[in-house]
């Protein structure tokens, strides 16, 4: 049986959580130790997933012991480091993992959408008040992204497309609440 990229199929993924597929590919994207790794994970996908320095150590030492990853102690002066490399079987383990047909089911926690889901409980005043505190969050969340283009093009110019793809697409969600928010407001009175 092959992919849809002609790819032979391959056995089901070892059995990792979406935390540790995460550590593996910053690792594969050249995040070697778990402080970058978290370093990384906060200057691109926190904006979509989230991971704490809990779930990465347990998740390096697990993808080690499956042999996905490599490691070697590299202190730094009295602080003790481990660093990581991808293993081949690492690699074919993310690759699996990406290509695998498992339903991604679309999250999204927001207490801010939850309250304006029931902003009709409020003044009309105030509901635009909050309506305006959400869109203000999606202007500054906009604006934090498009810092990050200049990091993302250059891993785009290192050969990784996929992250700055990602980011757009987070401008894009974020500017279509923006959208929203403003055509609601226009209508609504403010």
């Amino acid at each position: 049986m092959t992919s849809a990229t002609g790819q032979p199929a391959l056995s089901a993924p070892p059995a990792l959580g979406v935390p540790a597929y995460v550590v593996l590919g910053m690792v594969r994207l050249g995040a070697r130790s778990g402080y970058e790794i978290k370093r990384t994970v906060e200057q691109s996908i926190r904006f979509f997933w989230t991971i704490s320095q809990v779930q990465i150590y347990p998740s390096l030492e697990q993808l080690e012991q499956a042999g996905l990853i490599t490691g070697r102690a590299d202190p730094r002066g009295k602080r003790r480091r481990r660093v990581y490399e991808i293993t081949g079987q690492g690699e074919a383990a993310l690759q699996q993992w990406l290509r695998n047909a498992d339903p991604m089911p679309f999250e999204l926690r927001d207490p801010g959408m939850v309250k304006l889901f029931f902003a009709d409980a409020l003044e009309p005043a105030d509901a635009l008040d909050l309506l305006g505190v959400l869109r203000q969050r999606s202007e500054e969340r906009v604006a934090t992204l498009r810092a990050l283009e200049p990091t993302a093009s250059r891993a785009e110019e290192e050969g990784n497309a996929y992250p700055l793809l990602t980011l757009q697409m987070g401008i894009g969600f974020h500017q279509a609440v923006i959208d929203v928010c403003r055509d609601f407001e226009r209508k609504h009175g403010q």
